[in-house]
């Protein structure tokens, strides 16, 4: 086989991970059995029969022998390339396009505040400080471009908001605001005062164990009775509300595992230099913990992002239930397969790209010895 590597590596590599054995000769050989019964079907559907062009659901149709208009065989991507503006940014950005510009414009500073993070032109304090800032101003910053009255500009409320716009908004706010409870709930469980475990485990127990469904249920239902009759309690807020508790708890656990993966000559090392409680948390174990947490806390962020598909049952429709009711509609019924596979293609792309995020995250962060050398070479 050496000399089949050298003179065609192509036939070495064929051998090695698809024909190396009896058994996955066969393997290899029903998964293209397989393969070719799917694939081209698929693309027949999805491609070379498709509908791309119209203006409407008769674009999509063929009249028949009989003389009756039928469903052309190919996919209708004409309900997608119409009905694209109401999917990313809601019906009134749908009906007031040219102010699309504003959630366009919270979008790309948000990129740009993950991109600045990822830079390997910044410093870890840096990163610190952006991350910091951040946080503390980019919510404000995105709800006065999406609401528009702050800046005088046409008022898109909260209850109007919809589609992608929506899905974003819900999961990044309620990952901002479930971080920070999270880490201080790990703490807390940690913490060796009774009253104040003891609340951190009734806390990430009862959420963790409570299906998201419930608590926007609670929160659309139960909410308004904890404040003053005739305070009207938005209904992003509720949802926001329901996520962030919801995500704290899973949150809490993903740190609580990395700070007990924490060496315990960590913690001897910081008490022996004289380090208070807060001061060995913040400089040196939480630090720690958080690094060997990444996988598990961008698992649960990726979970989140996907859950937000469930406000619907207070009354938000967030991208993949605007497309299911854009789907149902008399004009465009029995057309939802391409509006869900556009809502799976969406979904894919940014929890693949969290993915590829925290992996890049991973390997900047990791400090081991084999690492650093890989780096050097």
């Amino acid at each position: 086989m050496d000399g089949i590597s050298h003179r065609h590596p192509a036939l070495h590599w064929l051998h090695v991970n698809l024909f190396s054995s009896p058994t996955n000769t066969i393997l290899t050989l029903l998964a293209a059995l397989l393969l070719w019964q799917l694939v081209p079907p698929a693309l027949n559907w999805a491609v070379f029969e498709a509908t791309f062009s119209g203006t409407d659901s008769d674009a999509c149709k063929y009249v028949d022998e009989h003389g009756e208009k039928v469903d052309a065989p190919g996919a209708c991507w004409t309900f997608v390339k119409i009905r694209w503006p109401q999917f990313l940014f809601g019906l009134w950005y749908t009906r007031n396009f040219d102010q699309a510009w504003r959630p366009v414009l919270a979008f790309v500073l948000a990129l740009g505040i993950i991109a600045a993070l990822a830079l390997p032109m910044f410093s870890h304090k840096q990163r610190y400080q952006i991350a910091a800032g951040a946080l503390v101003v980019y919510p404000f910053v995105a709800y006065a471009l999406l609401n528009g009255a702050w800046l005088g500009l046409p008022e898109a409320k909260t209850a109007d908001w919809g589609g992608l716009t929506l899905t974003l908004v819900l999961a990044s706010l309620g990952i901002i605001a479930a971080f920070p409870l999270g880490v201080c709930l790990a703490l807390a469980r940690r913490s060796r005062m009774p009253v104040v475990k003891g609340y951190a485990v009734l806390w990430i127990e009862m959420f963790r164990g409570m299906p998201l469904i419930t608590l926007l249920f609670i929160a659309s239902v139960m909410l308004p009775y904890f404040f003053p009759i005739g305070t009207e309690i938005d209904k992003v807020v509720r949802a926001i509300i329901a996520i962030t508790i919801f995500q704290s708890a899973y949150t809490a656990e993903a740190i609580r595992g990395g700070l007990s993966a924490v060496p315990r000559g960590q913690y001897e090392a910081a008490e022996a230099l004289g380090f208070g409680f807060w001061k060995s948390t913040i400089l040196i174990t939480l630090p720690q913990a958080l690094k060997i947490s990444i996988p598990a806390i961008m698992n649960s962020f990726i979970q989140l992002f996907k859950d937000t598909s469930l406000v619907l049952i207070i009354g938000l429709l967030e991208l993949l239930n605007i497309i299911q009711v854009a789907a149902r509609s008399s004009q465009w019924k029995g057309y939802e397969a391409e509006g869900y596979i556009f809502a799976a293609a969406t979904f894919f792309f940014f929890c693949y790209s969290m993915s590829l995020y925290s992996r890049g995250l991973e390997r900047r962060l990791d400090t081991s010895l084999a690492a650093r050398r890989a780096q050097q070479d």
